[in-house]
């Protein structure tokens, strides 16, 4: 066994060691701008409803909308994997806990022994008087060991999973944020196809009616047979372009029961009534872009990884110094009768100071340390273009939403304006003043101005969406400061 002193010693040297080898971690600053360049545009917008960012999905004022949110963060299957990561990462860290601690184990066995007198051993026993070649053998041990982690080798290791852990928990609620942003932007897709399916089909039948209008006046003799192949030409065009927006409206019906997580068609039937394109709320409380370091999930997770990257370069850099371990048994032997077992003279102990240390293979351990260092460069410079990555996403849906708002407005007094030119055109066109040419031009030119109407309106409505994930809505963490530099 270990003389006491020395025992003491290194467990003493062990508990005692308040530093770890290896650089410590520091968030590193990140330059971020004082305020976003499309941040007054938003503000001064003028909206019917406000959404603040933690449930802004109910600012759009759609019940459909807000219980479609609501099924897929229950049910969404890349939500489930997400969580199942988070287990993954919980079991790491509990793996890393452990290494810190002593580890035990209880052990056993019995033996029923019957010996050859044909062996050297078997004739030297059965020469001695009253041998007997039937043996009974019992032993019950207990042993520990324990790695004293005097460099702060495996604390290095337990900081690198608590950040894995930290991560995977933040990248969960990123998921959860994008299932939601995902969820209400293709539910307002199918909105807008359908509200660009009734555009193209009241057309239709304008144009149907034109025909049938011009097939009139050609058995009275009085329009020519051009001018029906002309009016038949539009209304084919017009036709066309339905299977096209029809095909669209299914794979994105089909696309939301995904992520629904059930099989397509599930949820068709409730969709098939059009309603109004959802409005973009107004945005309340858009913060600033430093902000989005402690409230962008993605951001904490890319930071979060930042610091496990760091803590292995200490687990590397713990290579060069030698490992301490302590081990004991204590137990109870014996060849006789089971009831001697434990009693004083069957007890047996051992203790060992264990020593590992890699002296001459400090070439492989620079290795490993410059590729710990290699891949800690790498996630700082990822965690810096995360950044500058969420700055240009808010700056993005914020111009997106603010212009095509203004496109809207601009379209819908040119639709007014058009659909009176098409009337007055018809009009004329029936009192032989203009040729048809000039009313299929009216059509067309309605037709074109009345659907990018409905586009404008469905873009700015995803726009607004698309804001509220890059600013990090969806959620509500206790304290944001906390979670980013944990």
């Amino acid at each position: 066994m270990l003389p006491k002193h020395l025992l003491a010693a290194v467990i003493v040297a062990s508990l005692s060691a308040a530093c770890a080898v290896g650089p410590d971690y520091a968030r590193p600053d990140v330059a971020m701008p004082d305020h976003f360049q499309g941040q007054a545009a938003v503000d001064h917008r003028q909206a019917a409803a406000s959404a603040d960012l933690v449930t802004w999905w109910t600012g759009f004022g759609d019940p459909q909308l807000t219980r479609f949110v609501a099924l897929a963060l229950e049910q969404n299957l890349d939500l489930a994997q997400a969580s199942a990561r988070v287990v993954q990462a919980r079991a790491g860290l509990g793996a890393a806990n452990a290494a810190l601690l002593p580890s035990g184990n209880v052990s056993g066995q019995a033996a029923r022994v019957y010996q050859s007198v044909e062996t050297p051993l078997g004739r030297v026993l059965n020469s001695t008087p009253g041998f007997d070649r039937y043996g009974n053998d019992y032993e019950a041990n207990f042993n520990a060991s324990w790695e004293l982690d005097v460099f702060g080798g495996l604390r290095r290791g337990r900081e690198a999973a608590l950040a894995d852990y930290q991560a995977s928990e933040a990248g969960e609620v990123a998921t959860r944020l994008a299932v939601a942003a995902q969820t209400a932007d293709i539910y307002i897709t199918i909105r807008g196809l359908q509200a660009r399916l009734q555009v193209a089909r009241k057309q239709l039948q304008t144009q149907q009616d034109l025909l049938s209008t011009i097939k009139l006046l050609y058995g009275k003799g009085l329009a020519a047979d051009l001018q029906v192949s002309q009016a038949e030409g539009a209304l084919a065009q017009v036709q066309a372009s339905i299977p096209v927006l029809e095909a669209g409206l299914d794979a994105a019906m089909n696309a939301l029961d995904v992520m629904l997580g059930s099989q397509p068609g599930t949820h068709r039937a409730e969709l098939i009534e059009g309603v109004d394109i959802p409005a973009a709320p107004r945005i309340a409380g858009t913060g600033s872009p430093g902000e989005l370091l402690r409230r962008r999930p993605d951001l904490i997770v890319a930071e979060r990884r930042l610091a496990a990257s760091n803590a292995r370069i200490g687990v590397a850099v713990a290579e060069y110094y030698p490992k301490l371990s302590l081990s004991g048994l204590i137990g109870s032997a014996t060849s006789v009768a089971s009831g001697n077992l434990f009693s004083s003279g069957a007890s047996q102990a051992a203790g060992l100071l264990g020593l590992r240390w890699r002296l001459f293979d400090f070439g492989r351990i620079n290795a490993q340390i410059n590729e710990a260092k290699g891949q800690d460069a790498e996630m700082l410079a990822a965690y810096r273009l995360a950044a500058l990555h969420a700055t240009e996403d808010v700056e993005n849906s914020f111009s997106a939403l603010v212009k095509r708002e203004e496109q809207a407005a601009v379209l819908a007094q040119g639709v007014n304006s058009l659909g009176r030119a098409r009337a007055a055109s018809f009009a004329a066109y029936q009192k032989g003043v203009v040729s048809l040419i000039e009313v299929l031009q009216a059509d067309q030119n309605l037709l074109r101005a009345s659907d990018e109407r409905v586009q404008a309106r469905t873009e700015s409505a995803r726009a607004a969406v698309a804001a509220f994930k890059a600013l990090g809505g969806g959620w509500q963490p206790a304290d944001p400061q906390a979670v980013a530099s944990r």
